[in-house]
């Protein structure tokens, strides 16, 4: 069975990753996949604190070293980030950073939110991606979050109305990921 992480890309004790990582979580489950989440605040990765270039394999933190083998252990990933600043959060360029060789070949989808849904955000995770040697997928919903949505905390009021709408995407992508060739 194929096995996929979610990485959580925000670290902010505001944040709503959590929420909508296992919301999509389940609607990737439905499709028959196995998935986790990776929550970046539990890795707790320095910034590039390793010696040598990630492409060469040579590392010597503890931390880089747990995280290739917990990147190691999928097939693919979702990369669920909020939009900031028409980009996406540093810890997920560093946990893309951080490492090198253990992303090439795998499948990626970029989920992004936000007030207009993180486009600007997905085009950048893109670039990364791409130059991480990943295979981005077609399927990249983009979750639009109206203010409405939201309490005076910026947490989700209803996180299943409010994705419900996206569940064929979902569903779509967990097909995607699928037919990916990665079993």
């Amino acid at each position: 069975m194929m096995k996929l992480g979610i990485i959580l890309g925000s670290t902010r004790p505001t944040r709503i990753s959590p929420v909508l990582g296992t919301r999509i979580q389940g609607f990737l489950e439905e499709s028959g996949l196995e998935v986790d989440i990776i929550d970046l605040v539990d890795v707790g990765l320095p910034f590039l604190n390793e010696a040598a270039m990630p492409s060469l394999h040579q590392y010597e933190a503890e931390s880089t070293k747990r995280w290739s083998g917990i990147v190691t252990a999928f097939d693919g990933f979702v990369l669920l980030s909020p939009q900031y600043n028409w980009g996406y959060p540093a810890v997920l360029k560093n946990a893309l950073d951080t490492l090198y060789v253990e992303w090439r070949g795998k499948p990626v989808s970029m989920v992004t939110y936000g007030g207009h849904g993180g486009f600007q955000a997905a085009l950048a995770l893109g670039l990364v991606v791409r130059g991480l040697h990943m295979r981005p997928l077609a399927t990249n919903p983009q979750i639009t979050i109206s203010e409405q949505a939201t309490d005076e905390r910026g947490q989700l009021i209803d996180a299943d109305a409010l994705l419900e709408p996206y569940r064929p995407s979902f569903l779509a992508l967990g097909k995607e990921f699928l037919s990916s060739g990665k079993d």
